[in-house]
């Protein structure tokens, strides 16, 4: 076996030597077995010393076969910090890889030195990869992050009281259970809608109309309305001029006619055009500010 080459084992009959017993996991690293101290069937206390000591030994060598007898350790700790989130929308995997991720952090960064057990250490970074994670990548519509922790405690106590209570929890309930004031679980309860964005071409749920999307209810400005009301006091205002100007600026304003060609239909010069144009707006200004 070459050298760079390291091969985990799991020996559960402990016929690879003399180094193990029953359920002892042996590396066969740079052509010897080395066993892991984590055996089954230990005690509480023994199995932190097995730990430590496989810590130790990680810090020292830098084996990556440690560290994945590590990582194995530890598996079933990320699993249950990852639970701990499962009533967020996010896949209960994504979650579970991202606490993933925490633990390979705690193990790297692992001071032996200092007298605390590594469930203490790594409890907290698994803990805060997570929050990261819900906090910077899984808003659609970033909020300040003061409000979004806010938002995720309100959002797991309303899970948590509604089952407690057999009822939606109230306000005040609910801010009893995060202290925080009313007014703050209202901001929370209201940014939790810019957590997930929901596409404007989403089937309209329960309506009758085939094929309505909810950007079909989206409200929009309707000019038909403001013409409507244009027309209706353009109209009036054109009382003001004579039958003959009338003729002229709807030739001029609605069919787009030179002053020429308006001068050759009228019988008058294109002089002659341009004054009734002007004389005629100037009378409709005055009559609208009548």
């Amino acid at each position: 076996m070459s050298a760079d080459h390291a091969v985990a084992v799991h020996d559960p009959a402990g016929t690879l030597g003399t180094d193990g017993g029953p359920g002892v996991t042996t590396a066969i690293l740079h052509g010897r077995q080395v066993s892991s101290p984590v055996r089954k069937g230990r005690s509480g206390a023994g199995r932190l010393r097995a730990d430590r000591a496989l810590l130790e030994r990680y810090v020292q060598l830098r084996d990556p076969v440690d560290r994945d007898m590590l990582v194995k350790r530890f598996l079933p700790l990320a699993r249950a910090l990852a639970r701990r989130y499962q009533h967020t929308a996010e896949p209960f995997d994504d979650l579970f890889q991202v606490a993933c991720l925490g633990l390979l952090k705690a193990i790297d960064r692992f001071d032996p030195n200092r007298d605390v057990a590594f469930s203490s250490y790594a409890v907290p970074t698994m803990l805060g990869e997570i929050r990261r994670y819900l906090r910077d990548r899984t808003w659609s519509v970033r909020v300040p992050r003061r409000l979004q922790e806010l938002a995720l405690r309100v959002d797991k106590n309303v899970v948590e009281l509604s089952s407690d209570l057999h009822r939606q929890p109230t306000v005040a309930e609910l801010a009893h259970a995060t202290a925080a004031t009313e007014d703050e679980v209202l901001d929370a309860l209201q940014a939790c809608g810019a957590y997930r964005a929901t596409s404007l071409e989403t089937p309209r749920a329960g309506e009758d109309g085939a094929g309505d999307t909810l950007g079909d209810a989206v409200a929009s400005t309707e000019q038909g309305f403001g013409l409507a009301e244009d027309r209706a006091t353009l109209a009036q205002l054109l009382r003001a001029i004579t039958p003959r100007e009338r003729e002229v600026l709807r030739l001029y304003f609605e069919d787009d006619l030179t002053q020429r060609e308006i001068g050759q239909r009228i019988g008058v010069s294109q002089m002659q055009t341009s004054r009734i144009i002007r004389h005629s707006i100037a009378r409709l200004r005055t009559a609208a500010r009548a």
